[in-house]
């Protein structure tokens, strides 16, 4: 049940890092001229910040064990794998849809749901590990 729990929350943490990532990339190429491609570094480095408060928070706040720069370096660089999951079916997605080209939020998501698998087994397994004990 543990498991299905963290699933859930992570969940909800992914969906919360979507409306951050897909806003700001969206907010950047329409509202203010960028490149969809050099949007999403701001986009990602956001998002992957705030999913990280959430997960320790919320999702694996049980498994907590290092400290939060620690922690957060450590979630950047398992994040950092998904990001290129996450980034490749973007560019994908933009390089076969002129759709998506205009509307990159769509490249965001398809992107976010390949990626989910990969970044949770992740969190779960390198960054969440659970409290370490000296003996």
């Amino acid at each position: 049940m543990k498991l299905a729990r963290e699933a859930a929350l992570f969940a909800v943490g992914g969906a919360i890092g979507f409306v951050i990532d897909a806003g700001i990339v969206q907010m950047l190429v329409r509202g203010a001229g960028w490149d969809p491609y050099l949007a999403r570094i701001p986009s990602f480095l956001a998002a992957a910040s705030v999913t990280w408060w959430w997960n320790r928070r919320f999702s694996f706040a049980h498994r907590r064990g290092d400290d939060a720069h620690r922690e957060w370096l450590r979630w950047m660089a398992v994040m950092a794998v998904g990001a290129v999951i996450n980034y490749g079916t973007y560019a994908l997605v933009l390089a076969f849809s002129d759709t998506a080209r205009a509307w990159p939020a769509m490249g965001v998501a398809a992107g976010s749901c390949v990626a989910a698998i990969a970044n949770f087994a992740g969190a779960r397994k390198l960054v969440f590990r659970g409290a370490k004990h000296v003996v």
